[in-house]
């Protein structure tokens, strides 16, 4: 590595070819220049970081960057993506501990969650998303949601839920296969979290807010919808009026979810 300059070299060891003349440092420092023997501290060093053009560049990479991450799914004018299940974390005994047997085709289910600030009634369909109807159909019957939260709220776009450790990093201690994806996203859309990575929807779900949000979402294209919102609408417009920020100080429980076959 290279050393920083000294400010005053050491004094010569050769002999001068004038024996009378007598060899004096010559300082570096522009601010003090020739000032004999006392030495000085080095001027500072500029980090190459600190110039305006590299600062620049980095404030536009970090720009970029968010740019990208908010657009995978998550949409424009500050909408944010579906959280996905970083980790995963076990709950329950009697739950799966491997992807469930899918949804058989043809079938319904009816989910009916009961929240602090009302019920929500979820139309889950095979034909949708087999293994994600499948999989939420047997957490749901489980007891596995009973008592967790809607983490994660965004104004016109998304209320999400379905984390054991209620903050997105949570899952059932398993993934699901991804599946292609037929249907719209739309206000009362009912669809899976996930991350960037293929196959990692867990237990996350989310519950579409607007149909605004449809662009955002159409453009990753790859959240697994497997069922809509029958009746209870209301209540998910006031868990989203409810939150104080993206992940509520107080956020909404789901007291009880229970499944029924039509």
């Amino acid at each position: 590595m290279t050393q920083p300059p000294r400010s005053y070299p050491r004094r010569s060891r050769r002999r001068a070819k004038n024996p009378g003349r007598v060899v004096r440092p010559i300082s570096t420092d522009p601010i003090r220049p020739k000032t004999g023997l006392r030495r000085q501290p080095p001027p500072p060093r500029r980090s190459p970081w600190a110039t305006p053009a590299v600062a620049g560049g980095l404030v536009a990479l970090v720009l970029a960057i968010v740019a990208a991450v908010f657009v995978f799914g998550g949409g424009l004018g500050g909408s944010a993506s579906p959280s996905p299940a970083a980790s995963i974390t076990a709950r329950g005994e009697n739950c799966p501990t491997s992807q469930p047997a899918a949804l058989p085709a043809g079938q319904t289910r009816t989910v009916t969650i009961t929240t602090t600030d009302g019920d929500i009634v979820i139309q889950v369909k095979a034909d949708l998303s087999p293994i994600a109807a499948g999989n939420f159909v047997a957490l749901a019957s489980c007891g596995f949601y009973d008592g967790l939260v809607f983490h994660r709220v965004v104004p016109d776009f998304v209320i999400q839920g379905g984390d054991p450790n209620g903050d997105g990093s949570g899952g059932p201690g398993y993934t699901i296969q991804d599946e292609k994806v037929t249907a719209t996203y739309g206000r009362g859309t009912v669809a899976m979290a996930r991350s960037a990575k293929p196959n990692s929807q867990g237990s996350q779900f989310f519950i579409v807010l607007s149909d605004d949000a449809k662009s955002s979402l159409t453009s990753a294209n790859t959240y697994a919808i497997f069922g809509t919102v029958a009746s209870g609408m209301d209540t998910v417009d006031k868990i989203a009026s409810d939150a104080d920020q993206e992940n509520p100080t107080n956020p909404i429980e789901m007291v009880s979810v229970t499944v029924a076959t039509p």
